[in-house]
């Protein structure tokens, strides 16, 4: 591979900051590869140690869906009732429904 960074594969970066909470993208970076991309990104991205853990990928590797998708994605689906929960009889000595 050339030496030149705008040929190296572009990496998206997650990094999860304490322990049980979720990762969160921070950024890109290039690099040559998986290894280095990595190091890249400790280095970058948890310069002073509030990562636990981080996550590179390869951008071409992502799916993403388009705004444009948002009402057919994710609206629910009328015809799959047992989603909602109207039909069913619930005990009265049952807390919290």
């Amino acid at each position: 591979m050339s030496p030149d960074r705008r040929e190296w594969p572009l990496y998206e970066v997650f990094v999860r900051v304490k322990r049980g909470l979720n990762h969160v993208h921070v950024g890109s970076l290039h690099a040559p590869d998986d290894a280095m991309a990595l190091r890249h990104a400790r280095d970058v991205y948890t310069r002073r140690n509030e990562g636990v853990s981080i996550w590179v990928v390869r951008s071409e590797a992502i799916t993403a869906s388009s705004p444009d998708e948002k009402d057919p994605l994710f609206a629910p689906s009328g015809d799959k009732v047992y989603r909602h929960p109207t039909f069913y009889d619930i005990p009265d000595d049952v807390p919290h429904m």
